[in-house]
């Protein structure tokens, strides 16, 4: 005899044994996709539509299936609605409800669908979702940066490779560079919208389905412009889970690497940044310390959303086709590190918007590193010396000025002398910190002539990027 248990599960007529309570605590998934109520709902709705446009449904039967998922949304957005476990995810919760409402006419919903090719339709949804919120906050992200580069375009400070003191550059042009990670998180998720909005729906449990569908219809009606093309790939694909957490991963990145440059500058070693007080903590037993911990957690958290990308992959690595029960796991992951990275790029635009910089200590900081050097091999190869050779004098200039304690800049003109005869008193205008900026204004340099460049082309494009509405069209 059927147990009352399954009896009450939609596929429970196969079934006579009761279902194992720890099996269904295990099996069941509303914990996340609950969360997918109104992508379910959506995807319910243009189903419905598009079965009584095919004559599967009567439009007045499709009328009240419409209606009564109307008032199940608005029951689950009150909290007036009753999840129950047994029915394992949101679609079977919904589907019971609905029965309920409008009685076995609710049963219908279902013809010519599979909860495989309607969980991948929801789930893309939700990305797409998330997507397209990653891009609005890059977005504003973008401007920011730029309106700080806009205002320290005339701030000097050292730049480092190895970490060490390199050449002089533009503060300008360091927060430039991060325009333009950022720039292509934007790219690159776009990219990654472009295989999401793509419906599966019509592709059924795997091998599509007899019944007249018209898939472009649902897909249009939900905000996509493709279908599926195969439906076995239709209900197993999870490529675009991946990238969506591989574009994550890679925001995550940049953002980490400049609050990895806030912790430094924000040490009194270096003091280039006064740390916003909204955006930093204090220490429990040391009254002086302004501790960077707000940067520290976004760059902690980088680590987490690195991790839910590999959990995926490990998940899809050995999966046959079609639809598997494991990638009932590709949820978790995704909704995880969206949480992270929209709160980290929410975060960020707001502490990047509050930093205060010190000018007077990066100037302080160009005089100890003989940032200027590079400009004195210049200057002796525009004399008529092989670059190789100036390298070597410049080096040796260098080890000299060191042991004197001053810059290249404060070195006799007679002391440079005995190193080459080629040295004159225009090198002293050469060795200036902010005319070796200044003389770099070739494409994408850090003089203020290309500064000026890059920030144009970028206020261009953001302006293209919003008018075109590429970035606005979030669903759910």
């Amino acid at each position: 005899m059927e147990s009352s248990k399954n009896k009450s599960k939609l596929w429970g007529g196969r079934f006579e044994g009761q279902t194992s309570t720890l099996v269904e605590e295990f099996t069941q998934s509303l914990d996340y996709d609950s969360l997918l109520y109104a992508q379910d709902i959506a995807g319910s709705r243009a189903h419905a539509r598009m079965l009584a446009m095919q004559g599967v449904l009567g439009s007045d039967e499709a009328m009240k299936i419409i209606a009564g998922l109307d008032q199940i949304q608005e029951e689950i957005e009150s909290g007036n609605f009753l999840w129950n476990q047994e029915l394992e995810d949101v679609h079977m919760n919904i589907e019971k409800r609905l029965t309920e409402l409008i009685g076995p006419l609710g049963q219908k919903l279902h013809t010519g669908r599979s909860r495989n090719d309607q969980v991948a339709l929801d789930f893309r949804l939700f990305t797409t979702s998330a997507l397209t919120l990653w891009q609005e906050e890059l977005l504003s992200l973008i401007r920011t940066f730029t309106d700080q580069a806009r205002k320290n375009v005339d701030v000097i400070l050292p730049g480092y490779t190895h970490l060490q003191p390199a050449q002089p550059v533009s503060l300008a042009q360091h927060l430039l560079a991060y325009v333009q990670m950022f720039k292509r998180d934007f790219e690159r998720v776009g990219d990654a919208l472009k295989r999401t909005k793509v419906s599966p729906l019509g592709a059924a449990a795997l091998a599509g389905t007899t019944y007249p569908l018209d898939p472009q219809q649902v897909s249009h009606e939900v905000g996509f412009k493709d279908v599926f093309s195969n439906s076995m790939d239709a209900v197993s694909d999870r490529d675009f889970v991946l990238e969506g957490l591989f574009s994550g991963s890679v925001i995550m990145t940049h953002l980490s690497r400049f609050c990895e440059e806030i912790i430094i500058w924000s040490n009194p070693g270096f003091g280039f940044i006064l740390l916003p007080d909204a955006y930093s903590t204090g220490s429990s037993i040391m009254p002086q310390k302004k501790n960077p911990d707000v940067a520290e957690l976004i760059r902690g958290k980088t680590g987490s959303v690195y991790g839910r990308l590999v959990s995926l992959l490990t998940t899809m690595k050995a999966l046959p086709l079609a639809y598997n029960r494991d990638m009932q796991e590709d949820k978790g992951p995704f909704m995880e590190a969206h949480k992270t990275v929209l709160s980290s790029l929410k975060i960020m635009t707001g502490m990047v918007s509050a930093l205060k910089f010190d000018s007077l200590a990066m100037e302080k900081a160009l005089k100890s590193g003989f940032l200027n050097a590079t400009e004195m091999a210049d200057y002796l190869t525009s004399k008529g010396m092989p670059f190789r050779q100036a390298h070597h004098v410049t080096g040796k200039l260098v080890s000299f000025a060191e042991k004197k304690g001053a810059g290249l800049e404060d070195i006799d003109l007679a002391d440079m002398k005995k190193f080459s005869d080629l040295f004159e008193e225009d090198i002293f205008r050469v060795l200036d910190y902010k005319e070796a900026v200044n003389r770099r204004n070739t494409p994408g340099g850090t003089g203020p002539e290309s500064i000026a460049v890059q920030i144009r082309d970028i206020g261009e494009w953001v302006d293209i990027q919003v008018k075109s509405g590429k970035c606005g069209d979030s669903l759910g």
